[in-house]
């Protein structure tokens, strides 16, 4: 059972594609919006780039 990194992976959302596109059906929104949401907030913690996207609803 690999556990190195899993906790960071949880917190934050990385540049890959399925990512943007989990986060934005999470959200409701699209993976363009969540990544200007993520440049917006500057940084990729998941928290601040959920409080971006509340805001963008």
């Amino acid at each position: 059972m690999a556990t190195r990194g899993a906790k960071v992976e949880r917190n934050s959302v990385s540049e890959q594609p399925h990512e943007l596109k989990y986060e934005a059906k999470k959200e409701g929104t699209t993976a363009k919006k969540v990544e200007a949401a993520k440049k917006s907030a500057g940084t990729n913690k998941r928290s601040a780039v959920e409080k971006k996207l509340d805001g963008k609803k």
